[in-house]
C-alpha cells in the first residue's frame, strides 16, 4: 500500500529544515570564499552542493506523491523509504570499498600501480579503502538494519519525519568529505579516525540525531519488552559517540583551514587512539552486527533465538569487557607494562562472552539445520557466525604477549582483521541485505537464489585465499625479522622480507578479486529483484519469511 506521509500543506518542520539548509549553504559559501587551503575550499563547494540538492529534494518530496512511501502492516505504518535508501547506499559503497581494497592490494604486489601520483598512492588510497568498507558500507548497513529492526520489534514507526533522512543524507556527506579528504591529503593520521576536525564535527551532529531517533522510537514502542537486538544497536550508537568525541579532541589551526593539532600527545595519544581503535572494532564491527545476527538469523531460519537469557548475558559481559582491551595493541611500547597486561587479560576474558554469542547464533538453527542445504541466505548467515567465533578466538590468542611478539606489525594481523571483516561483517551484512531487498520492495523472493549460492562460494573461496596467504606471510615475516646468524647479526635485511612477501600479496589480491566479483553478483541480483524480475530455476528452497521474532521469546 502506497500513500504519502506528507500533509497537503507545508508543515513548520519542513519550513525549518529548508531554512537550516539555506543557512548551511551560506556557511558553505563563506568557507569557499575564506578557505586557507584547497581541500577546505573543495569541501566548502561539496557542502554547498549538498544543501542545494537537499532543498531540491525537499521540493520534490513535497510535490511528488510517491515520495515518503510507507508500508502498512497491521495498524503500524513503518518508514521503509529511508531503509530502502540505506540498502541501496550499502550496496553501492560495498562495491566501492571492495574495489579500493583490491586496488591497494594490487599496489602492494605491483608498486607501479601507484602511478607516481600523489592522489593514487597507497598511503592515500588505503584509508579510502578502510573507511569505505567500515564506515560507508558497514555504517550504512548498520543504520538501515537498525531502522528496520527497531520499527519491527517495537511495532512503532521510526521517530521523526525529517530526522531519519537527515541521518541518511548527512552520513553520505560525511563519507564523501572523508574520502575526498584522504585523496587530497587531509588526514589526522589516526587509524580508523583519519578525518580532520570539521568532518569529525559534522559526523558528531549526525550521530547525535541518530541516537535521538533510535531512542525516540524505543520510547514510543508498543511492545513492553526491548528485544535484545536493540540493546546491541543502542550500545553501538552510544559507545561510538563517546569514542569518537574523546579520540578526536583537537584544536584547529584556523576555523577556515583543514589542519588541526590533537589534544593528546605521546603515549597518552597512543593509548587514547587504541582505546578508540579496538572499541571501534568492538562496538562498530561487533556489537552493531550482533544486533543484525540476533534479528536476521532467527527471521531467516524461522526459529526463535536459542536462548534469550544467554543473549542478555552475552550483551552485558561483552560491553563490560570489550572497553578495556585496547592496550593489547601497544605491547612492547612505551605504554606501562601494567596497562599492557590489563589489555591482554581483558582480551582473553572476551573469549568467553564472544563464544557464548556464537553458540547462541548457531544453536538458533536447532531444528532447522536441513535448511543450510537449501537456503543460501541462511548458509551465509551461519558461516558469518562461524567466522565471528574464529576471529574472537584468534584475537585473544594474538593479544598474549608471547604470541604478539611474533605477530605484531606483520601480515598475520592483516589476516586476522580480514577474517573478521570479510567473513563475519561481510557475510552477516550480505545475509541481511538479501533478506531485506524482497521484503522492502514487496517481491515474492530474490531474483535468483542460485546467484546467492554463487556469491557465497565465490566470496568464501576469496576469503580463504586472502586469510591463509596473510597467515603464512605474517608468520614468515615474524620469523625472518627475529632470525639471527651465528655472529648475532640479523640474518635477513628488511628488503629481503618484503621480497619474500610478493607471492602471498598476489594470492591476497586474487582472493580480493573473487570477493569483489561476489559483491557485484549481489548487486546484480538485488537490482533485478528491485525491478520485479524472477529467474526460472530449480527450487533452492529459501523459506518464506516467518513472523517477526517476538520480543518476549
Amino acid at each position: 500500500m502506497n500513500n504519502s506521509t506528507e500533509a497537503s500543506g507545508t508543515s513548520p518542520a519542513t519550513l525549518l529544515v529548508g531554512l537550516v539548509l539555506a543557512l548551511a549553504g551560506i556557511m558553505g559559501l563563506f568557507l569557499v570564499a575564506n578557505a586557507q587551503d584547497g581541500a577546505m575550499a573543495f569541501h566548502g563547494y561539496l557542502f554547498v552542493a549538498f544543501c542545494a540538492l537537499g532543498v531540491f529534494w525537499m521540493i520534490k518530496r513535497h510535490y511528488d506523491e510517491a515520495a515518503g512511501v510507507v508500508e502498512v502492516e497491521g495498524d503500524v505504518r513503518y518508514n521503509n523509504a529511508v531503509v530502502r535508501a540505506g540498502v541501496i547506499a550499502s550496496l553501492f559503497w560495498g562495491v566501492v570499498g571492495f574495489l579500493a581494497g583490491l586496488t591497494v592490494a594490487l599496489q602492494l604486489a605491483f608498486p607501479e600501480l601507484n602511478f607516481h601520483l600523489p592522489w593514487t598512492n597507497f598511503g592515500r588510497l588505503r584509508p579510502v579503502h578502510t573507511s569505505a568498507v567500515i564506515f560507508a558500507f558497514g555504517g550504512n548497513v548498520l543504520i538501515a538494519t537498525s531502522f528496520h529492526v527497531v520499527q519491527r520489534t517495537c511495532r512503532a514507526r521510526l521517530a521523526g519525519d525529517w530526522a531519519p533522512w537527515f541521518i541518511f543524507w548527512g552520513y553520505q556527506l560525511f563519507i564523501v568529505l572523508a574520502a575526498s579528504g584522504y585523496v587530497l591529503g587531509v588526514t589526522q593520521s589516526k587509524e580508523y579516525a583519519e578525518p580532520e576536525w570539521y568532518i569529525d564535527l559534522w559526523l558528531t551532529i549526525v550521530w547525535v540525531v541518530y541516537l535521538l531517533v533510535f531512542l525516540g522510537t524505543l520510547m514510543k514502542r508498543r511492545e513492553p519488552h526491548i528485544y535484545v537486538a536493540n540493546w546491541f544497536y543502542l550500545a553501538f550508537i552510544v559507545t561510538i559517540a563517546m569514542l569518537h568525541i574523546v579520540n578526536n579532541l583537537a584544536v584547529p589551526v584556523a576555523l577556515t583551514g583543514s589542519k588541526s593539532y590533537q589534544l593528546f600527545s605521546g603515549v597518552q595519544d597512543a593509548l587514547t587512539q587504541w582505546w578508540y581503535g579496538h572499541n571501534a572494532v568492538g562496538f562498530f564491527l561487533t556489537a552493531g552486527f550482533l544486533g543484525i545476527m540476533y534479528y536476521f538469523v532467527p527471521k531467516q531460519a524461522n526459529r526463535p533465538v536459542y536462548s534469550y537469557r544467554l543473549s542478555i548475558v552475552h550483551f552485558w559481559s561483552l560491553i563490560f569487557l570489550y572497553i578495556w582491551a585496547g592496550p593489547h595493541h601497544l605491547h612492547y611500547t612505551a605504554l606501562p607494562d601494567w596497562a599492557q597486561t590489563l589489555g591482554m587479560t581483558f582480551s582473553i576474558m572476551l573469549w568467553m562472552p564472544s563464544w557464548g554469542g556464537m553458540i547462541n547464533g548457531l544453536m538458533t538453527l536447532s531444528g532447522a539445520w536441513d535448511k543450510l542445504r537449501t537456503d543460501p541466505i541462511l548458509r551465509m548467515l551461519a558461516v558469518s557466525v562461524a567466522f565471528y567465533g574464529m576471529s574472537t578466538f584468534e584475537g585473544p590468542v594474538m593479544s598474549i604477549k608471547a604470541v604478539n611478539s611474533l605477530s605484531h606489525y606483520t601480515d598475520w594481523t592483516v589476516g586476522h582483521v580480514h577474517s573478521g571483516a570479510l567473513g563475519w561483517v561481510g557475510f552477516v551484512s550480505f545475509g541481511a541485505l538479501y533478506y531485506l531487498v524482497p521484503k522492502l520492495w514487496n517481491r515474492e523472493r530474490l531474483y535468483s537464489l542460485a546467484l546467492v549460492s554463487l556469491h557465497f562460494w565465490t566470496a568464501t573461496i576469496g576469503i580463504v585465499l586472502y586469510i591463509t596467504a596473510m597467515w603464512v606471510s605474517g608468520i614468515l615475516q615474524g620469523l625472518m625479522w627475529r632470525a639471527y646468524d651465528s655472529l648475532g647479526f640479523l640474518e635477513y635485511s628488511f628488503v629481503e622480507t618484503v621480497e619474500a612477501m610478493h607471492p602471498f600479496y598476489v594470492i591476497r589480491a586474487l582472493g580480493g578479486l573473487l570477493y569483489v566479483i561476489g559483491a557485484v553478483i549481489m548487486v546484480y541480483n538485488c537490482w533485478r529483484t528491485i525491478r520485479g524480475d524472477l529467474k526460472e530455476e530449480g527450487r533452492i528452497g529459501a523459506p518464506a519469511a516467518g513472523p517477526a521474532v517476538s520480543a518476549a521469546e
